[in-house]
């Protein structure tokens, strides 16, 4: 659940350890799963958090669990759909009560967690190569070398920026680095009086701590160390990418009160923001809302040191603990095939993971989807520890202290680091 601006400070509990995905013991051992080899047989359950509503679960059921029926017969699928804010408790409460469900959706930078824990079983090498993949699409579902997830959806943090306000300024380029950006913020900012009415740039429209993810990446920093146990954006290029946010308030060029929840018209669609991170599936809220700014706003990769673009996004995995796990593993397969992923994608307005599907009609309908699977090879994904799960709840609440001025950058990032190192220490 998002914290409100208002409550964040008490709500963070920056004192008491989340305990999240961990009721299972384990020493991070890889555990075996079920011999899959066996019939394609049998009840098996599916935690989904695709496919919302309705549509999505007419588009789910009514197509493609028809599909997979229509080769496997004898399985019967039950689906049990849910969103991100209610996935880690299910699964977490599945872990304890011994009733993992048999084929499960994880965002990126859960599988290490989930892996660590051994809930979810190792999948075959051979279906990293079974389609063609950007490799930096299918880090986030590897662990200590292995496979364990297929990547379905993914939904990118792109820059946008209204062409017509660049036009208006006399600005042909968009920004190279956070100098430029600077600089073309200030000078797209307007203001009546004493009072901004549009910023030049709007960092806080998407979640803080994925828009701090972004600019630490483009600032050649890392979240944490190849095997998970050492923090590293501790650094300073991790406190400067939060610095950056702070001192475009203090110029005025970003305003955090000047923000719009999901859903709703953005900044840029506003007009209150020139520039604006968000994410590729803008475009179809562009459509529906203000289909006259379609043609009005682009879209590039920004960095500092190197472009980054964050890519989020959704991955199928089967649970270690399947009775039917042939079954499951079908089901995974499948769910991670082109039809499967192409109709998911479609279904959200997201980027399909599988670079085979570059050159279809979706595809090529929607610019920044196109835009962003084309940029796929500057991705870069959070995640990264076996801590996760519990580290990145408390990354948005702690960098909002920074931003409301109760702490200064290297205070805040002092402060996370701490966090990750306890909770790491508790692996």
């Amino acid at each position: 659940m998002e914290l409100s601006r208002r409550s964040f400070l008490t709500a963070m509990g920056l004192g008491t350890a989340t305990v999240v995905a961990g009721c299972s013991t384990t020493n991070g051992a890889t555990s075996p799963a079920a011999d899959p080899t066996g019939p394609v047989a049998g009840d098996i359950t599916f935690l989904c958090a695709l496919f919302e509503g309705t549509t999505g679960k007419e588009t789910l059921e009514g197509n493609l669990l028809k599909q997979f029926n229509e080769k496997y017969p004898d399985v019967n699928v039950t689906v049990d759909y849910t969103d991100y804010g209610s996935l880690n408790e299910k699964i977490t409460t599945g872990l304890a009560s011994g009733l993992m469900p048999d084929v499960v959706t994880l965002g990126v930078g859960w599988i290490p967690p989930f892996a660590y824990k051994n809930a979810i079983a190792p999948l075959p090498e051979s279906l990293a190569t079974r389609y063609t993949y950007e490799e930096r699409v299918l880090e986030p579902s590897r662990f200590d070398g292995q496979l364990y997830a297929l990547p379905m959806v993914l939904d990118t943090r792109i820059v946008a920026y209204r062409k017509d306000f660049f036009e208006e300024a006399g600005i042909t380029d968009t920004p190279k680095d956070w100098a430029e950006l600077r600089e073309i913020a200030k000078e797209l900012t307007v203001r009546d009086g004493g009072t901004v009415t549009r910023v030049g740039f709007d960092p806080f429209s998407i979640d803080l701590r994925q828009c701090w993810e972004t600019f630490l990446f483009g600032n050649s920093g890392e979240l944490f160390s190849a095997d998970g146990r050492e923090v590293l954006f501790d650094s300073p290029e991790g406190v400067a990418s939060l610095q950056l946010f702070l001192d475009m308030v203090a110029d005025g060029s970003a305003d955090f009160a000047l923000t719009t929840e999901a859903g709703q018209p953005t900044t840029l669609q506003q007009g209150t923001s020139a520039i604006m991170m968000t994410n590729n599936s803008l475009y179809v809220q562009l459509q529906q809302q203000s289909p006259e700014l379609v043609d009005k706003i682009g879209t590039f990769v920004l960095g500092n040191t190197t472009p980054a673009m964050l890519q989020g996004g959704t991955m199928v995995s089967q649970s270690a603990t399947s009775k039917n796990p042939a079954a499951a593993r079908a089901l995974v397969e499948f769910m991670g095939s082109p039809d499967a992923v192409l109709v998911a994608s479609e279904q959200r307005g997201s980027v399909p993971a599988i670079l085979d599907l570059k050159d279809s009609d979706y595809v090529k309908s929607n610019p920044m989807v196109e835009f962003a699977i084309n940029n796929l090879d500057k991705a870069r994904s959070e995640g990264g520890t076996p801590a996760w799960m519990e580290i990145r709840e408390k990354i948005k609440p702690t960098l909002e202290t920074a931003i409301v001025g109760q702490q200064s950058a290297q205070q805040a990032i002092d402060q996370l680091a701490g966090i990750a190192n306890d909770a790491i220490a508790r692996l």
